[in-house]
């Protein structure tokens, strides 16, 4: 057995490695980061096509977003099981599972019907998709010493900046010549090549050990996110009252089942049983970082659903010129990461954070007042402004987040994390096209046309993001920068 696969020789937290190892374990991250660029790629691909499909396949808003919040939604449920998966399998295993199984939720949509197959395929996908998220960050925090992390963490935001601001474009010139599957056609041939490449050349870097897997966990998980989501989406539903089951009743069972999912894992991990170990929590700097992710994310996501819509279905723009009109903020993004990431690690994350949450909430004032005459230049302005507040916040929080937990906690915490992040995205996305449908049907009602019924509730919707994303100003105060020593609680 290579010793370096070896389980028996674990790799020496913040140690500096000798030139053979450091050149494996760039590799191994280069690897990582060119599969997670393919499947960042495909997460924000859907945006722009959403008023697209809405039209191609006669659907609301209120389904089209499906293909989002279920993308995220299943993220949320399948990420806690990775804390197992990179506990129990070694890096290329999972890295393999991972991009398999992406590639064949990639097929199932670009053969899709209709709608219900193609949230099948989008659900395949991102069970692909969550596996592969913490590999990449526990990856990370595995191999790199903590003096290090900001400036690696900056560098891999360039991919995860680039690959977002090159989705929208790509999709947009898709969708001006083709049509909506090639959306995945295209991607499916770079998805082979990372998986071929990945199983042909990626090595084993972490330890294994026995970690159970908890099935009532599992199934809690399963109902409270899904029951949770799900929920805010059907109050949201103008049409869900006539259901069979009153709309707020999935809500209950959801958040009745995050309560006995978390009682649950306090109890396991008493043991060192729990699908989602949650003694992460009690590093107050890591607990801090999580509230502020779920804050952004929360106002964010759905605001990043909302402002395609606003720009085809009111503004008049085709998915061409909405991608491109979104390209320079994600190129923005990239190439401050860098500079981001060697701030963070001469100065930490408070101020960093601090500038980045209040520039992501003044933005989201700015788009309450857009109509249909709003200037496109403002627009894109005002999206390169909120690019660049995103970079100063992302970063700085998931290193100083992850920074702060024991090594022995880094799977978990990245579980963490990333459930946290895809629950919350999938809660914004719901809740703001939610309001945005109550408040559109309630102004068609009042005899307004549907363009401006349409811009008054998109407008609505983004008064609770903006809102919303003020909390995150008052959490990043109390961000703090992790002592070098690995296992602080800080």
């Amino acid at each position: 057995m290579n010793p370096i696969e070896s389980p028996s020789s674990p790799p020496t937290i913040g140690a500096a490695p000798d030139a053979a190892t450091a050149s494996r374990n760039r590799l191994v991250i280069a690897l990582l980061l060119v599969s997670s660029f393919v499947v960042i790629l495909n997460e924000t691909i859907m945006g722009v096509a959403i008023p697209h499909l809405m039209h191609d396949l006669g659907i609301t808003a209120g389904t089209a977003q499906w293909l989002t919040t279920a993308f995220m939604l299943t993220m949320a449920v399948v990420i806690p099981i990775t804390g197992f998966l990179l506990q129990r399998l070694n890096t290329r295993p999972v890295f393999i599972l991972a991009m398999t199984t992406f590639s064949v939720g990639t097929l199932v949509s670009a053969l899709a019907p209709g709608l219900p197959v193609l949230i099948i395929g989008r659900i395949i996908q991102a069970v692909g998709t969550a596996i592969m998220m913490p590999l990449l960050m526990t990856t990370i925090m595995t191999l790199v010493p903590p003096e290090s992390r900001g400036k690696t963490m900056g560098n891999i935001s360039i991919v995860i900046s680039v690959a977002p601001a090159l989705g929208p474009t790509l999709s947009g010139i898709i969708l001006n010549h083709l049509t909506w599957r090639w959306m995945f056609w295209l991607v499916l041939p770079i998805a082979l090549a990372s998986l071929i490449l990945g199983a042909m050349r990626i090595s084993n870097v972490t330890t294994t050990k026995d970690a159970p897997i908890d099935i009532p966990s599992v199934i809690l998980s399963v109902l409270g996110f899904g029951g949770f989501v799900y929920g805010l989406n059907q109050l949201g539903d103008v049409a869900a009252d006539s259901g069979p089951f009153p709309a707020w009743l999935p809500l209950v069972v959801g958040v009745a089942a995050l309560v006995v999912f978390v009682l649950r894992q306090l109890s396991l991990q008493r043991h060192e049983r729990a699908l989602l170990d949650l003694r992460t929590l009690k590093a107050k700097n890591f607990t801090i970082s999580v509230i502020a992710l779920a804050i952004c994310m929360t106002s964010l996501f759905g605001s990043f659903l909302l402002l395609p819509i606003f720009m085809q279905n009111v503004m008049g723009l085709d998915p061409l010129k909405t991608g491109l009109l979104l390209l320079p903020g994600g190129l923005v993004m990239g190439l401050m990461a860098p500079s981001v990431g060697r701030i963070y690690d001469r100065h930490g994350p408070t101020l960093l954070s601090v500038i980045g949450t209040v520039l992501v909430s003044g933005v989201l004032w700015f788009l309450t007042t857009m109509t249909e005459a709003t200037p496109v230049p403002a627009l894109l302005t005002a999206h390169v402004v909120l690019s660049i507040g995103l970079a100063l916040t992302f970063t700085p929080i998931f290193t100083a987040g992850l920074g702060s937990l024991p090594a022995t906690l880094y799977a978990h915490g990245s579980a963490l994390v990333g459930t946290i992040q895809q629950l919350a995205g999938a809660a914004g996305a719901a809740l703001l096209i939610a309001l945005m449908s109550l408040k559109s049907a309630e102004l068609l009602t009042q005899g307004i046309s549907p363009v401006m019924a349409t811009a008054g509730g998109i407008r609505t919707a983004f008064v609770w993001g903006a809102v919303i994303s003020m909390f995150a100003i008052v959490a990043t105060f109390f961000l703090k920068k992790p002592p070098s020593g690995e296992g602080s609680a800080e």
